[in-house]
């Protein structure tokens, strides 16, 4: 019998959008292995991000009602043939990375950090996580504990040091020269379809500003970063001097790092993209046509009709891949691979054609 995801997220079967985000959001700050180090924590936290991706995906979550885990996984009677599409038209395979998940919901991977996306591409908004007073556990983390008199985070905090060593210079150890905070890195996950076109990313931070009278005081900013066609992950972008201010010292650099988002279908080498396709050791040995998903959603019809494939074989679709960085008018290629699934079992009549007919 498969996973329960509705009982790994604590909701009905018939629990709706918010309900199993709520859930969700609850459940991963919790048991997220940066903050929880008990064992089975890290476990516990990838079932629930893999319960979280089919619930919230109403195609996957329907095939899961109906079938289950291994309906929606492709073993409950589901062809492997074709596209490699399996129950309904659908199968999922878990990308097994339950920090990008973490990522894409809140906005970094990390539950220390403290800035959330809104307006994302197409004016989609995600929820992100940061420390404020509505949220619904207070100090999920046991970060404010004991700092909330004097130079800790403080409510509505955002990007103090990642050692969390909020006390300032004094004594023999104070220098008279203004020191610069250290630059905080956030991770900026982007999906291949924003890096085929480039996008625009709009991040809402929240920092500490010194008044006039030189008290602090919260305030939000937008800080706008324009993706460009091609970037490859790694890519940084800086915002000098928008951390939080304070007298005595220089803010912080704010810097953040493009990270490839998990795409269901993609995987990323370069400017290249590959996609995996499924075929029955019968396509393999008899040919077949193929229609090959691309990233603009159209698709190619790949003849194979007239070839044996090999589980080494791997097609070249040129151009249908990522634009290069420094050259966007040229792109990478599609690289065809191929997944050939062999069959659990042979009848004995079966194996005497199969023995007389192959070759040695």
């Amino acid at each position: 019998m498969g996973k329960d995801y509705y009982k790994i997220l604590g909701i009905a079967k018939g629990a709706n959008d918010d309900e199993i985000k709520k859930a969700y959001r609850k459940l991963a700050l919790k048991y997220h292995p940066d903050k929880n180090r008990a064992a089975g924590a890290e476990e516990k936290f990838k079932e629930i991000a893999e319960a979280y991706e089919v619930l919230s995906d109403a195609k996957k979550r329907e095939v899961y009602d109906k079938f289950g885990e291994e309906g929606l996984k492709g073993g409950a009677g589901g062809s492997a043939g074709g596209g490699g599409q399996g129950t309904g038209g659908t199968t999922y395979t878990f990308h097994g990375d339950p920090r990008a998940t973490f990522a894409q919901f809140f906005g970094t991977a990390s539950p220390f950090q403290t800035f959330f996306e809104y307006g994302g591409p197409g004016g989609g908004a995600n929820r992100m996580f940061f420390q404020d007073d509505d949220m619904e556990t207070d100090d999920p983390f046991g970060l404010t504990s004991g700092m909330r008199q004097g130079a800790g985070i403080g409510p509505g905090g955002a990007f103090r040091s990642h050692s969390f060593n909020f006390a300032g210079p004094t004594g023999r150890g104070a220098s008279k020269e203004r020191q610069q905070d250290p630059a905080i890195e956030h991770d900026l996950y982007v999906g291949l379809e924003d890096i085929l076109r480039g996008c625009t990313k709009k991040m809402k931070i929240s920092r500490r500003v010194v008044q006039p009278d030189g008290t602090t005081k919260k305030e939000d900013k937008v800080l706008t970063i324009n993706v460009k066609p091609g970037w490859k992950a790694g890519t940084k972008i800086t915002f000098q001097k928008e951390g939080d201010q304070g007298r005595g010292k220089v803010p912080a650099d704010i810097v953040f790092i493009i990270r490839d988002k998990p795409h269901p279908q993609f995987r990323r080498e370069g400017s290249d993209i590959r996609y995996t396709c499924k075929l029955s050791l019968k396509q393999a040995l008899c040919g077949c046509l193929l229609e090959i998903p691309t990233l603009v959603g159209e698709k190619i019809t790949l003849n194979l009709t007239r070839e044996i494939i090999k589980p080494t074989t791997v097609k070249r679709i040129q151009g249908r891949g990522l634009p290069f960085p420094k050259e966007p008018s040229r792109k990478g290629d599609l690289l065809v691979s191929f997944d050939i699934k062999f069959p659990e079992s042979l009848t004995q009549s079966a194996k005497d054609i199969l023995f007389d007919t192959l070759p040695n």
